[in-house]
């Protein structure tokens, strides 16, 4: 027998300057001119990682969610947390050659080459409503390689989630069509 769970709604708004707070800034990497945002130093923090889970789900309560997917590597720490929160599924999207049962895989272009996503052909059920989730928005192109790689499986796309969006790389242009959220945002 399958029970419906309640998700607990957060009881306080976040604070998203406390939470940037918790992210260590690093210049120069991985190479000079690059800020990097270093998000670990806000994982570690219990109450900071709980407050971010808490404040992404949040926008999807009550949405129906069946599955959350999430992108290796850090997509794989908030997927499975907002599973558990949304009452949904969680199905990991790997590199090529890491999932063990047949695949459908999807190639994108990067600034400095071509990458590739896979997940397995039966993970995802046509009509099935889902959450793509990853760390960070950049320049979207990994997020749009998974919304593809989910939509030609049948899935209905219900929205993207970010902890990080750097809104200067305008990578939510490429998401246009869909419901994106992300809870911090930096300028620079």
């Amino acid at each position: 027998m399958q029970t419906k769970m309640s998700p607990q709604m957060p009881t306080k708004p976040v604070d998203c300057d406390g939470l940037k707070k918790l992210i260590r800034e690093v210049p120069d990497f991985p190479k000079k001119g690059i800020l990097f945002y270093d998000i670990t130093t806000l994982l570690k923090d219990k109450l900071g990682f709980a407050l971010l889970i808490d404040a992404l789900s949040e926008h999807y309560i009550g949405r129906e969610i069946d599955l959350v997917l999430g992108m290796e590597a850090r997509g794989f720490i908030f997927g499975p947390a907002l599973a558990y929160r949304l009452n949904a599924g969680f199905v990991p999207v790997r590199k090529p050659g890491k999932l063990p049962a047949e695949t459908v895989k999807v190639s994108y272009e990067l600034e400095y080459g071509i990458n590739s996503l896979e997940v397995h052909k039966d993970a995802i059920r046509k009509g099935d409503r889902v959450l793509i989730v990853d760390d960070l928005l950049a320049t979207g192109g990994t997020a749009v390689a998974t919304a593809e790689l989910a939509s030609g499986l049948g899935a209905q796309i219900a929205g993207l989630a970010f902890a990080v969006e750097l809104d200067f790389l305008r990578g939510r242009e490429k998401l246009a069509k869909y419901d994106v959220f992300s809870l911090l945002h930096y300028d620079r």
